[in-house]
């Protein structure tokens, strides 16, 4: 065999290689081998959705490269890559830096790497063991990369102490000042109490058994990798949180900026196998950020052995058209003080961003005089292209509107959004919108509020109802907590009739698509590619008694909100298979009163209601608030037929404002309702056909 080999401008170095490719991923590799020489990386999207196979995806989808792409690297670094594999991230460092040596078992995969790199003149690939390879390397190494590579230490060393002679082996090769950059999975990675199974072994629950069952591939905690580090002689290691995981990262945060409540949404990344859903990850993740523990629960970790980056926080949109994708960057100035930047991620969305400071200046002059902040932007263009914005304290407008139903006020959300109206209402007729004026982009301190990201803005005016109901509709589609919400008093707040909602959401769907490109999101692929989501609660619901599932839960809230200790069943309520009949004591302090008829998804006649022997007004606005579709409303004129319901959720709850009624001392809540339970689907089908908004 020849030492070299030469594709375009790329090296291969097959000095140290056996002849043998000991790791490999079978035919797959053929077929991603095709793929790079005969299509350019701008056509690997479009493979990617044809052939709906997860290796095409892991090795070709671009946004595998945010991992390393955040790092700041000097245009003269030396770069040494271990374990590049198919070089999904090699093409990122080589644009970054010098010169990039990358190091990999497979000569197949090397290749793969080579074709697609083939226009970069400054990277060296070395076939064959790394220990083989090692000690011609020289010892002037800027960055050198593990990803996905550390947790095989124990593969590519053979010793007692593996990981750490891993590490020793490579610290030499460190200029003074270098970086060891390591992606890694988190074996206490919340999606692996969640149903996902381990990456590598493909079983379940694996490294939170601590690897009980063996195998050759190992991750760690981050206590962990501090003590391997510890044993090193490590000095300085920063970790970094990539969300959701390392492999597709879409945003990156740091021990300097954690993750707030409400941020991390997007959980379900089963690409690869099937997966069980045990809890909904985000309820979790919420619980977790606000006891300060999301560094212990983060699904993967990237951690900088060396000196600190100021970059703080990073976050990718780079699942855009080309001419709008950006990445948006907190770090510190040279003065210490936080500053957010958006760069263009191609040369065509450079344009894009140049836009955001004309936005900022137009935005300003309309809102002047009014009651809506706008965070102020500096285009930068001496060296990197970029729009700069000041740093802005405050609480999500979202998260305000949260609140108000996590208290069950909705009066509260509803004054609150009639403010949100005004102040985004100013100046209306100004031939100037911000087309993306959701809840979550406007900061509230005190009486200030601030739009801080306004890089959809368009030089026209868009009436302020079609503003505030796409920012209800994102609203809504963000978390299914918020279906209390009565869409209906929100239209009839906008004077916008369903028939015009419907032709908004089309609307909304339309603008998705231009700001895509029509390409399938990642939730798409993972739809595409049919990896199954297994509930197993419903398992549990199909088998055991019905008696487990038709049970009736009371919760009471006495002015602190629902709580699940405080709750109870009551006893023999189902009198037949479809029939609920029972009384309950309802003391004088109780706010509202929560009803849970079932512990699955079923629909709901309330055949009648009384409070103290007077009929309950449920027909009357806020008495009755529910978390499914209202199919038929109370009837005001048949005094004994309450509304039938849908609920599309295993968690259905029907609520009455008892504070609107006549109280005594001693007061009796009597219920008569028909149940009937259905399928998922039923249940989802039944609701979406009800002619009420989402």
């Amino acid at each position: 065999m020849e030492k070299t080999e030469q594709i375009g401008r790329i090296t291969l170095d097959y000095s140290r290689y056996t002849g043998e490719d000991l790791y490999c991923d079978g035919a797959v590799e053929d077929e991603l081998l095709s793929i790079v020489q005969n299509f350019p990386p701008e056509e690997y999207g479009a493979k990617i959705e044809e052939k709906k196979s997860w290796p095409i995806l892991y090795h070709l989808s671009p946004l595998r490269e945010n991992i390393v792409d955040w790092l700041p690297m000097d245009e003269n670094a030396k770069v040494l890559e271990v374990g590049s594999g198919c070089g999904a991230v090699t093409g990122a460092l080589a644009r970054k830096c010098g010169h990039v040596t990358c190091v990999d078992l497979s000569k197949k995969r090397s290749l793969i790497n080579a074709y697609r790199h083939k226009e970069c003149e400054n990277v060296t690939i070395h076939v064959g063991n790394f220990k083989d390879i090692e000690p011609d390397l020289p010892g002037d190494y800027d960055y050198i990369f593990l990803i996905g590579v550390f947790e095989y230490g124990q593969s590519y060393m053979g010793t007692e102490t593996p990981y750490e002679d891993f590490l020793r082996i490579l610290m030499p090769h460190l200029a003074k000042g270098g970086r060891i950059v390591i992606a890694i999975e988190n074996k206490y990675g919340l999606k692996y109490f969640a149903g996902c199974r381990e990456d590598h072994l493909g079983t379940y629950f694996s490294g939170i058994e601590n690897y009980s069952q063996g195998g050759g591939v190992r991750t760690f905690s981050r206590r962990g990798l501090e003590r391997i580090f510890r044993r090193c002689g490590v000095k300085e290691a920063h970790f970094y949180y990539p969300y959701p995981d390392y492999k597709f990262m879409t945003a990156l945060y740091s021990d300097a900026y954690l993750p707030g409540k409400g941020e991390l949404c997007n959980n379900l990344r089963n690409f690869d196998r099937d997966r069980m859903l045990l809890f909904q990850e985000k309820d979790a993740f919420d619980g977790i950020v606000e006891d300060g523990l999301f560094s212990v629960f983060s699904n993967s970790y990237e951690v900088v052995i060396g000196p600190e980056i100021s970059v703080k926080y990073v976050k990718y949109s780079n699942d855009r058209a080309p001419e709008y994708a950006v990445k948006t960057q907190i770090s510190r100035n040279s003065r210490g003080e936080k500053a957010v930047r958006k760069y263009p991620l191609s040369q065509r969305a450079a344009e894009h961003v140049r836009g955001m400071a004309a936005a900022c200046e137009s935005l300003t002059k309309r809102y002047e005089g009014g009651k809506l902040s706008i965070n102020e932007c500096t285009l930068k263009e001496d060296g990197e292209l970029c729009a700069e914005f000041a740093f802005v304290d405050g609480v999500p407008l979202s998260e305000h509107m949260d609140k108000y139903l996590e208290r069950d006020d909705l009066e509260g959300f509803y004054e609150c959004f009639l403010e949100y109206l005004d102040r985004i209402g100013y100046h209306s007729e100004y031939p100037v919108s911000d087309f993306d004026l959701v809840f979550s982009n406007i900061l509230v301190n005190g009486d200030t509020w601030t739009l801080i990201d306004y890089e959809w803005t368009f030089g026209k005016p868009i009436p302020a109802r079609e503003l505030a109901f796409r920012a209800v509709y994102c609203y809504l589609l963000e978390d299914k907590r918020r279906e209390k919400l009565d869409i209906s008093r929100v239209l009839q707040l906008l004077h916008i009739t369903e028939e015009e909602a419907e032709d908004l959401k089309r609307q909304e769907m339309d603008f998705q698509s231009f700001v895509t490109g029509k390409r399938a999101s990642m939730a798409k692929l993972r739809e595409l590619m049919g990896r199954r989501i297994m509930v197993p609660q419903k398992w549990i619901d199909r088998y055991q008694d019905s008696e487990a599932v038709n049970r009736v839960q009371i919760y009471e809230d006495k002015g602190t909100g629902y709580r699940e200790e405080d709750s109870y069943f009551v006893r023999e309520a189902y009198q037949g298979e479809n029939l609920i009949e029972f009384s309950i004591p309802v003391s004088k302090d109780v706010k509202m009163l929560r009803i849970d008829p079932a512990m699955d998804y079923c629909m709901v006649k309330i055949m009648g209601m009384t409070f103290n022997g007077q009929r309950v007004p449920l027909e009357r606005r806020g008495v009755l608030v529910v978390n499914g579709r209202i199919a038929k409303p109370a009837d005001r004129e048949d005094k004994d037929q309450g509304p039938c319901i849908v609920f599309p959720t295993t968690d259905p709850n029907i609520n009455i404002r008892v504070s609107a009624l006549e109280a005594g001392e001693e007061n009796l809540l009597s219920v008569r309702m028909e149940i009937v339970r259905l399928s998922g689907q039923m249940a989802s089908d039944l609701a979406g056909a009800v002619k009420r908004l989402l």
